[in-house]
């Protein structure tokens, strides 16, 4: 893994939910961290074979009786879950295929792919996904007409969301 795959690799991890990412093979062991996954109560272990680095530890401050007692007497309501708005089950969505920044139009003063009520055919570009410098040009797989964009130009998105809803042509 050259330098530049590893840079490529921590942009692509940065954008994502996923706190740590570890890759192994025959000439090395990699392990990405994001500072929000690192808690005080973590143990790191090395095999004897290999001599323990000195790494930072943040230690917990001791948890006391009284400090347990009012969590265990008043239990907190769980909340109630959010009601997602109802979608209608006719229509089809078009998910990202991978993480990256959304784009509605070609350059910053070009007008949009597409617009919510305009008609699309199958394989018409409708956005563009930029991931790692390279602007990826997504097309509808369903042909019919915009009902919703769900995602606001230049937002980043994740891997499998929504980004448009589009009710199919018959």
């Amino acid at each position: 893994m050259n330098f530049k795959e590893l840079r490529e690799l921590v942009a692509a991890l940065d954008q994502t939910d996923v706190a740590e990412l570890t890759l192994k093979n025959a000439e090395f062991e990699l392990t990405l961290r994001k500072p929000s996954a690192l808690k005080p109560d973590v143990v790191v272990s090395h095999p004897a074979s290999h001599p323990t680095p000195s790494v930072p530890v943040a230690l917990a401050p001791p948890v006391t009786a009284e400090a347990v007692a009012p969590a265990l007497t008043a239990p907190s309501p769980e909340p109630a879950p959010p009601s997602a708005p109802a979608v209608d089950p006719s229509l089809v969505e078009i998910t990202s295929p991978m993480v990256g920044t959304f784009y509605r139009s070609p350059a910053p003063d070009e007008a949009a792919f597409v617009e919510a009520g305009d008609r699309i055919q199958l394989g018409q570009t409708v956005c563009i996904i930029e991931a790692m410098k390279l602007m990826n040009e997504l097309e509808a797989e369903v042909s019919g007409e915009i009902v919703d964009i769900l995602v606001e130009n230049a937002e980043p998105i994740e891997f499998g969301q929504p980004l448009m809803r589009v009710r199919p042509s018959k």
